[in-house]
């Protein structure tokens, strides 16, 4: 039977993505639809002084809590792939990662607890209990991170997107029971971000466990020699992500309307980076997997292809957004009409910059090029600040900041990327001798 041409284009596209894309849609839709609904639920549940509280926590969970452990993922998921490619298994892997992972958090949740009457007056309002629940939320984040990290090393997407669904899932669940039993509290929106990730981790866990593949245990300086760096970057990062909201708390406190406002609108000029957590984990393990086998023809081509569905991606969901955003935050989110549609152009300029640079950052971390992506973000980062700083309108100012920032990172490791691959690409899969018992880089495995 032939084809319709409808069916080429997206069979040509769904082609196009790194493997192991179209496993983890699914999870990572739910798992993106939970950030709006929890939101929307908190935004009709709560006043607006407390909806700012947990507008705030939201976003420190998602700037410091996966600048912390995000880069885990990410760089388990290098270690696992690299390893898998020869045979070895990633238990050993795993637990060097798991024990650095649980030091980190052990320093951080203690600098929490003795800091925590200041963060709660300068961030919270007030509100000791959204401090709990913030430590609480980085409990959930760190381990998390490791299995995923995991998963998507050895390939297992089917896995990685179960545990993604699950986590989303019981964000729109305990936050629609949360108003049905009464329970007008910022504290219980807080929770639902402990007890999501945490039970859905178990998802993984036993996949990660039943691979008893031996191989040679991974020293500490191959485990912690990109890891530091990696955390830099990832924190920059999201840093820049996610100063606007925190920038608007810190310099006009009292603009409780504004704040919560603009953390809707930067969530809607994010969905296409909800969208991009599905190529991500398949990315980095495809990447990785191509330079550990010298592949550079391959590396080459899902580098490009991603890069262009990233463009594609925030184009299609960029422009209803700048003109239906105003409109969309108010009714969705029941925000202040604070903001108009020139304020999301910036944002999703930036989120465009944004995306491009975060393909391009694992792209150098999969070369090992880990100093070099952390000198880009710290360069964007400079100039976030700088513009955030000028004399203007606040909300003006953060978001152009966030679109200089991300500019100029983006272009910084588009430059580094040019300077670290060679001229000539490697050879492809198919002209390299096999090797005994080798799988071949970017496999997956459904369980």
């Amino acid at each position: 039977m032939t084809k319709s041409p409808a069916q080429g284009p997206l069979a040509k596209l769904l082609g196009a993505l790194p493997p192991g894309v179209r496993l983890v849609v699914g999870g990572t839709v739910v798992l993106g639809a939970s950030s709006y609904i929890f939101l929307a639920l908190a935004g009709h549940s709560l006043d607006t002084a407390q909806v700012a509280g947990v507008s705030v926590l939201w976003t420190v969970v998602m700037s410091v809590g996966y600048g912390l452990f995000s880069p885990v993922e990410l760089e388990l998921t290098r270690l696992v792939a690299a390893r898998d490619v020869v045979g070895h298994g990633p238990l050993p892997a795993v637990r060097r990662v798991l024990v650095l992972t649980l030091g980190v958090l052990a320093a951080v949740l203690l600098v929490i607890g003795l800091a925590a009457r200041p963060i709660a007056d300068r961030l919270f309002g007030g509100d000791i209990g959204l401090v709990y629940g913030l430590g609480g939320a980085l409990v959930g984040l760190a381990l998390s991170s490791v299995v995923r990290g995991a998963l998507a090393g050895l390939g297992n997407f089917k896995a990685y997107g179960s545990q993604l669904a699950v986590d989303g899932g019981l964000r729109i669940a305990l936050g629609a029971l949360v108003p049905v039993l009464g329970l007008h509290s910022a504290l219980a929106f807080s929770l639902i971000l402990v007890i999501a990730p945490l039970a859905a981790s178990v998802i993984g866990l036993r996949s990660v466990l039943g691979d008893r593949r031996g191989g040679a245990v991974p020293s500490w300086r191959e485990v912690t020699r990109g890891l530091g760096l990696l955390t830099g970057s990832t924190l920059l990062a999201q840093l820049m992500v996610n100063a606007a909201v925190v920038n608007v708390r810190l310099l006009s406190p009292s603009s409780t309307a504004l704040v919560a406002a603009l953390l809707n609108a930067v969530v809607l000029a994010r969905v296409p980076l909800f969208a991009y957590a599905a190529i991500q984990a398949s990315l980095v393990s495809a990447l990785s997997g191509a330079t550990a086998a010298g592949d550079h023809r391959e590396f080459r081509k899902v580098l490009t292809r991603t890069s262009a569905i990233v463009v594609l991606m925030c184009a299609a969901a960029g422009l209803p957004t700048i003109v239906l955003g105003p409109w969309l935050i108010q009714v969705l989110f029941k925000a202040q009409p604070v903001l108009g549609s020139v304020d999301f152009l910036w944002l999703v300029l930036g989120t465009l910059c944004y995306m491009l640079a975060t393909v391009f950052g694992q792209a150098l971390m999969a070369l090992g090029r880990h100093h070099r992506q952390l000198f880009s973000w710290l360069a964007g980062t400079v100039v976030m600040v700088a513009v955030t700083l000028m004399p203007g309108d606040i909300a003006t100012r953060v978001e152009v900041g966030y679109l200089a920032g991300a500019a100029v990172s983006a272009a910084a490791m588009l430059w580094s990327l040019f300077r670290s691959l060679p001229e000539q690409p490697g050879v492809s899969g198919e002209e390299r001798p096999a090797v005994a018992g080798q799988r071949p880089a970017g496999a997956l495995r459904s369980s």
